[in-house]
């Protein structure tokens, strides 16, 4: 098991959640996550990572598969310009590669902000820490352990 799947395991059960991480064949994408899982594209929680331009801090948007981030409301909600965060940076500050940045078990605590749409659902799935594997959690748990902020964010 990888160092990432395994933190991402143990910030799970820490906060009491089962760690129900499945092996699928691919979910890279919200698309190829949603057909591993067999549910609607919206109830895959996409982690898509920003850079602070003031802080130089990495900031988790946590949004609806099926969503996009607004570049100009993410800087609104995050306080501060953003920018693009670069691989170097996603894997020193979540400890994750890009396809697989889990909302939990990061190697530092990050700012993180919640797509409303996320809550719609009685389940949503994210990445558990690689691009082949993902887990189902409800809502009102992942935004509890995320501590995330609810925002409109996108487009």
């Amino acid at each position: 098991m990888s160092k990432s799947l395994k933190r991402v395991r143990a910030a799970l059960e820490a906060a009491g959640l089962t760690a129900d991480i499945r092996e699928v064949g691919q979910a890279r994408t919200a698309a190829e996550a949603a057909d591993s899982a067999g549910c609607h594209v919206d109830q895959i929680a996409k982690s898509i990572i920003y850079r602070g331009l003031d802080s130089g801090a990495a900031l988790l948007f946590l949004t609806a598969g099926g969503n996009r981030v607004d570049d100009d409301r993410a800087q609104l909600v995050a306080r501060e310009p953003l920018g693009k965060a670069d691989a170097a940076l996603i894997r020193a500050q979540t400890g994750f590669a890009i396809g697989g940045v889990a909302p939990v078990g990061h190697l530092t605590p990050i700012r993180a902000f919640w797509d409303p749409r996320l809550s719609e659902f009685d389940v949503i799935w994210a990445a558990a820490g690689t691009p082949r594997h993902i887990f189902p959690v409800a809502p009102a748990d992942l935004l509890r352990l995320t501590g995330a902020e609810v925002a409109a964010f996108c487009a």
